[in-house]
């Protein structure tokens, strides 16, 4: 019998399970791999608005990850919403001497409805503590306009500019989603060592765009983690990534046979499926 890759998210939670731990553990098992989680904060929210955040205890976090580390050997880690500078430190202390050999960060800090949804210590230690220990980072627009403190880009040209302040914040790989755009393309700017590439996707008509960001970044990490132990090079990474945003591409067009919620619903992890 072959040998499962195992995942972990580190996230909040979605009621709706089309966003948070619900839709990454749902991209998990679409991409083939064992999805395990932690929760970081306990929402209340739907496919309309988020209600409520209620953080969980940065020691209650420690005990849900050192408990499952003592007991599961990870291939990748994807981390999402993280509400607190002392919920950063605990993970990052964690991660750090227990280093899987992926870490995707989803630096989760506006929700689709537009509610913000950490405060301005959290939002530093994500880009202080959290983005130099990750592989990958996945900002959209708001976010990285969140990390750097600048206006969010309206064009392919200040999506480019934004590139040298996000690498600089120690992530060797950026894809910055650009989703927020007006047009009929979605374009993705993947920052590496070597460079930076646009990966150009065609526009959904859809209003099933709850938990895409969610579902990228886990499916980076799944994929990731499917690689054999010796395939870590830029090519293994950059192909890994243009196989996640393709699933997610489907994933989206699958969204329209789903009818969830009166907001904006999800997008279908198991369109390969059902």
């Amino acid at each position: 019998m072959s040998r499962i890759a195992k995942v972990l998210t580190i996230a909040g939670s979605d009621p709706s399970g089309g966003a948070g731990l619900q839709g990454d553990l749902k991209t998990f098992s679409a991409l083939g791999v064992y999805g395990t989680n932690v929760i970081t904060a306990v929402i209340a929210q739907n496919t309309c608005s988020v209600a409520s955040v209620y953080p969980v205890a940065p020691q209650a976090i420690r005990e849900q990850l050192e408990h499952l580390l003592d007991d599961v050997s990870l291939d990748a880690v994807k981390i999402g919403m993280v509400a607190s500078r002392e919920v950063a430190d605990v993970i990052a202390e964690v991660l750090k001497a227990r280093r899987p050999r992926w870490i995707v960060l989803d630096p989760v800090m506006v929700a689709k409805s537009g509610d913000i949804l950490v405060d301005d210590a959290g939002i530093r230690a994500v880009r202080d503590v959290l983005v130099p220990l990750a592989d990958v980072i996945t900002p959209n627009l708001p976010e990285a306009a969140v990390l750097l403190d600048s206006p969010s880009p309206t064009s392919l040209d200040q999506m480019e500019s934004m590139l040298p302040g996000l690498t600089a914040l120690g992530a060797p790989y950026v894809v910055l989603k650009g989703g927020h755009l007006r047009g009929t393309t979605c374009p993705d700017l993947l920052a590496t060592p070597a460079g930076y590439e646009w990966l150009p996707a065609s526009r959904i008509d859809t209003n099933n765009l709850h938990g895409t960001g969610c579902a990228l970044s886990s499916a980076i990490a799944a994929i990731l983690a499917r690689l054999p132990n010796d395939a870590q090079s830029q090519s293994d990474v950059y192909e890994s990534i243009r196989t996640a945003k393709q699933w997610l591409h489907a994933a989206l067009e699958g969204g329209q046979r789903l009818d969830v919620g009166k907001g904006r619903g999800p997008v279908h992890h198991f369109h390969g499926w059902w």
